[in-house]
């Protein structure tokens, strides 16, 4: 028998492409998506539960309004542009990153993933980090998910493990990777704005413009994807 998997997935690359994965390998008992208050949080639940019902996949969205009273970076609008120039400066991301963390946001949601899947008996958390990111933000790093798993050992008896296919990859190998296993990039939102379409100017905007770009695949991209950008 295919362990079973909760998935967190916020219509993101990486959660996309992790999804994917999952529903390769495993049998997936719950999508869950949460919505804690951010500007895209109407794009990021409309597209995690339209890739979870082409799955035939179980749904649930996840209110956690309460952390706009900490956070003042994704949830406040003030998001800044990123000079695609900077994309590989550490300094400039170590700066900009404070502009959208959000205090625990990983842990709050892999707890509650946790609560689930001991419920359902679900072996796998799944979640979607990348290397890239892991270079500014300490949640999305391997010692992140081991230190994570470790104190899961205790919090449950069904003792599920954090599990991330992509934690090793930046975002042009999570493109590949996402082309070869047939990810659902029509469904993608991957901006930290609300509305219609990406603005294609924020940071998680312009690492998924470059891995497109880079992996020759922004073209088909454009063209598959039903929101686009806006520049």
């Amino acid at each position: 028998m295919r362990e079973k998997s909760v998935v967190l997935l916020s219509g993101g690359l990486d959660s996309v492409v992790n999804f994917k994965k999952a529903f390769d390998d495993t049998d997936i008992a719950l999508v869950l998506n949460f919505d804690y208050g951010q500007q895209a949080a109407v794009m990021e639940t409309t597209a995690s539960r339209d890739i979870a019902n082409a799955h035939s996949a179980p749904f649930r969205s996840i209110p956690l309004r309460w952390m706009t009273d900490i956070d003042k970076g994704l949830t406040s609008g003030d998001i800044p542009d990123y000079d695609p120039a900077q994309l590989d400066n550490l300094d400039y991301a170590n700066k900009t990153a404070k502009a959208v963390w959000v205090p625990n946001r990983n842990g709050v949601m892999i707890n509650i993933a946790a609560s689930f899947a001991e419920a359902l008996g679900a072996r796998n958390i799944v979640v979607g980090f990348n290397k890239e990111e892991g270079a500014t933000f300490p949640d999305n790093t391997p010692e992140y998910l081991m230190r994570v798993n470790r104190s899961l050992e205790y919090s449950t008896l069904v003792k599920p493990k954090v599990v991330c296919y992509t934690i090793d990859m930046v975002k042009t190998e999570i493109v590949g990777l996402g082309r070869q296993i047939g990810a659902p990039f029509e469904y993608l939102w991957s901006c930290y704005h609300g509305g219609g379409r990406m603005c294609g100017k924020c940071e998680s905007c312009r690492r998924l413009l470059r891995a497109l770009d880079v992996s020759g695949f922004a073209d088909e991209f454009k063209k598959i994807n039903r929101y686009g950008f806006n520049s």
